[in-house]
């Protein structure tokens, strides 16, 4: 039935594959028990190295190979020897090629490749593991199911096609990996690792690999007429705030860039990190991240759709439907994979919130992450290790933020002295600094912001007053301010300034 479906494609030998049934389709005739399997050597690799991957070779009557298949965890990539096609038989998975064929710690390096023969032309090049993306246009998918084990390695070595697709798949690749670990393999006089092999130059292939040096990113310029097409383009405003005189100030949210949020412990950082989330959802259509490590996702939920709606769906006694609130959300976040909320597990050491973070912009391609709150990561309770913990954890970030051209906002609690707790070079590090102040005895409403550290535009200073509206539930811009709470901000302001130098 399968040869004469629309579906079916069929080649000169008689033999086809029918994209109906996802399967291969042997002559008219003939059953797949009619074929013999070996392993057989094949472009310059050996039968043993395609015994270690258990790659086989499907032979026919007449002892013709037809084709080649290549075993991944939950299918097979099968290549006609032929005509090049290929298919795959069974469900396919993201996954890497090769996973299952080595065991963890028997090397410190590995190697990925773009195709599976590229991988065991290497490992019977440098017998180290080496491993396959099922493409490069798959490649981040593929390594992201295994990234925590192959971030075990000391090295990792990229070894893709020297094109275009491998370029951008190398880059995308490094991007979730710790860039100490990542090498380079850059293919100079054949496209590809089984070039070099096929042409029999196994030694030159081995001393280019070993000679790889660190992955460096394409971006970096040093030619004026690229200076002159930087130039060229006009300075924007970032993302802007939900707060005029704040956003006046600083131009707005750049990627890029971290800004520090501070404040004693009540006066009210979370509600403005919710209303800066729900601004960032609404304004823009990128991807975004939430660590919202002191309340559970269904309370970041509700803060969403209680600014949204303008109540605060939260309390027992607003009663809010359940379907209002999922419809409240929805329309703010408007699609699935856009909006990537973190429930907290009790995480504390530094590595695994910046492997996260990572994973979140690298991987899900995350603009903005919210982050609050920082001093949560503090690893144990000696203080020489909470200062050195967050010092490192702080000292990442912002290098991250740079690397990966993605806006940080975090928050840290400061002690009676307005330094920030735990480590003073939480403030050192941020590119902007927003300390906020409210009179908690006086149970205020009234929040006051000051800019104590603006690297973009040097405004610095008061940067308004938000009036947060208990029935409403939401934080605004207040129009009128106390002149007296003014003159304290800035007081506070230039205190803090002495302090940080």
């Amino acid at each position: 039935m399968c040869p004469s479906s629309d579906a079916f494609s069929k080649w000169s030998d008689g033999h086809g594959f029918c994209y109906s049934c996802n399967g291969y389709v042997p002559p008219h005739g003939k059953n797949l028990n009619d074929y013999t399997y070996e392993f057989l050597p094949w472009r310059g690799v050996d039968a043993k190295s395609f015994e270690q991957y258990g790659v086989k070779t499907r032979i026919d009557s007449s002892g013709k190979p037809i084709s080649i298949s290549y075993p991944y965890l939950s299918y097979s990539k099968v290549r006609s020897l032929e005509d090049k096609k290929f298919w795959t038989e069974g469900q396919t998975s993201p996954g890497l090629f090769g996973w299952d064929k080595f065991s963890p710690g028997q090397s410190k390096y590995c190697f990925i490749t773009e195709g599976e023969l590229d991988a065991i032309s290497l490992w019977q090049t440098l017998a180290v593991p080496c491993y396959s993306v099922s493409s490069s246009s798959a490649a981040v998918r593929d390594i992201m199911v295994v990234r925590s084990e192959i971030t075990n390695y000391e090295r990792v070595y990229l070894a893709f096609d020297a094109d275009t697709a491998g370029r951008t798949a190398v880059r995308n690749v490094a991007r979730l990996m710790d860039s100490n670990k990542v090498y380079d393999v850059r293919f100079t006089e054949y496209k590809d690792a089984n070039g070099y092999v096929e042409a029999g130059k196994a030694y030159e292939l081995r001393q280019l690999c070993w000679a790889s040096a660190k992955y460096l990113p394409e971006e970096l310029t040093s030619r004026l007429s690229d200076f002159r097409k930087i130039l060229s383009e006009e300075p924007k405003w970032g993302v802007p705030y939900p707060f005029p005189t704040l956003n006046e100030m600083t131009y707005g949210i750049r990627t890029g860039e971290s800004v520090l949020i501070t404040a004693r412990e009540g006066v009210g950082k979370t509600e403005v990190m919710h209303t800066i989330l729900h601004s960032i959802l609404k304004g823009t259509t990128a991807n975004v991240g939430g660590l919202f490590l002191e309340e559970s996702n269904k309370r970041t939920l509700e803060a969403i759709a209680g600014i949204e709606l303008g109540k605060p769906v939260h309390l027992p006694d607003c009663r809010t439907l359940p379907e209002e609130k999922a419809a409240a959300v929805e329309r703010v976040v408007g699609s699935d994979d856009r909006l990537f909320i973190y429930k907290y597990n009790g995480i504390s050491d530094p590595d695994d919130v910046l492997g996260l973070i990572r994973l979140l912009v690298a991987g899900y391609q995350c603009r903005y992450v919210l982050f609050d709150l920082i001093n949560v990561v503090s690893g144990n309770d000696r203080q020489a290790d909470e200062r050195r913990n967050l010092d490192y954890l702080v000292n990442k970030l912002e290098l991250m933020a740079v690397e990966l051209d993605f806006a940080l906002i975090f928050v840290s609690h400061v002690n009676d002295n307005g330094e920030t707790r735990g480590s003073r070079y939480i403030a050192k590090a941020a590119n902007i600094r927003i300390d906020l102040d409210r009179d908690i005895k006086a149970n205020s409403t009234r929040t006051y912001i000051t800019l104590s550290k603006n690297r973009y535009s040097s405004k610095t200073g008061y940067a308004g007053c938000i009036e947060f509206d208990p029935v409403s539930y939401t934080l605004k811009e207040s129009k009128v301010a106390d002149n007296d709470n003014i003159r304290d901000t800035q007081l506070l302001f230039e205190e803090n300034k002495i302090k940080a130098a």
